[in-house]
């Protein structure tokens, strides 16, 4: 008959040191390696019963395995409220250039040196400040990818885009001009990251550039939706759908929504994953709408 794993009470809902348990006589190695515990990270594990995020991981990492770290990049967007990054994804961090600490597994550290004005704290650990944190996040590569994260980073509140473009103008050094193009590319409005993604294929296109978020109103003065991209001059409009459209609670908001668009006088044409992948198709789907006679 298998017993349950000893599970002492100080212990419970904790993260802690394997070693420290284990000097103090608190724990058996058998024990140790039981159902009881998760490990996280070399020497690190966590109460099996206590759910384990990003935000977690990060600050076990930061506090146990090396409390010299400073939480960085995605990760310390996550620890700003911005979710960047999933349970399983590597934790980035950044560590001093004569910081010992070796290789880990499922770690992305980056040596380098951090002024103090860099640093700061939250959830109990160091970490970057939102301002070093989205400069961080437009050194990503591809580049797609960092405007991606700065979208979301900005939108979350953070930091504002005037005060970020006003720190890159004053960078120099290796990767300064990867950073000011990805924030030159970023706008902060985009409300899902396919919705950045296509805000850059429609800007890369030869298409007149779109007003993002744009608001539109009835003869009457009336709102009836902000759309995701529109030429409101053409009144034509284009939305990313994405996977909650389809939610049952939604289908009959959207469809209410799309009969005053059209009521308005305005072409929608809604965009999939799907179509993200086929951007030639795309484009010209786009550029027939605004083609099309009836919509001035």
């Amino acid at each position: 008959m298998s017993r349950t794993p000893a599970r002492p009470a100080h212990l419970r809902g904790k993260i802690f040191r394997g070693s420290e348990q284990l000097s103090a006589g608190l724990l058996t190695r058998g024990q140790l390696r039981s159902t009881a515990w998760r490990r996280l990270l070399p020497d690190v594990y966590a109460c099996a019963s206590l759910p384990i995020d990003h935000a977690r991981r990060a600050r076990a990492l930061a506090a146990l395995a090396i409390p010299d770290a400073v939480i960085s990049g995605r990760s310390a967007a996550v620890l700003w409220g911005v979710p960047l990054a999933g349970p399983d994804d590597h934790v980035e961090c950044t560590i001093a250039p004569s910081c010992r600490s070796g290789a880990i597994r499922g770690v992305l550290a980056t040596r380098r040196a951090l002024t103090d004005d860099e640093i700061t704290r939250r959830a109990g650990v160091r970490v970057t400040t939102a301002l070093r944190t989205a400069l961080d996040l437009a050194r990503i590569e591809p580049a797609v990818d960092a405007v991606v994260c700065l979208d979301q980073f900005l939108r979350a509140g953070p930091v504002t885009l005037p005060a970020l473009r006003t720190a890159a103008r004053g960078l120099t050094g290796s990767g300064c001009r990867r950073i000011r193009r990805s924030i030159d590319l970023a706008d902060g409005l985009a409300q899902s990251p396919q919705e950045t993604r296509l805000r850059l294929l429609l800007h890369a296109s030869p298409l007149p550039r779109p007003v993002a978020q744009h608001e539109v109103f009835g003869a009457d003065g009336r709102f009836v939706a902000r759309v995701d991209f529109g030429w409101p001059d053409r009144k034509v409009a284009v939305e990313y759908e994405g996977l909650w459209h389809g939610e049952r609670q939604n289908v009959a908001k959207d469809r209410r929504r799309l009969n005053e668009l059209r009521a308005a006088g305005w072409t929608v044409i809604f965009v999939t994953a799907a179509e993200l992948h086929d951007p030639v198709r795309l484009i010209a789907a786009v550029a027939a709408a605004l083609r099309a006679p009836g919509y001035v």
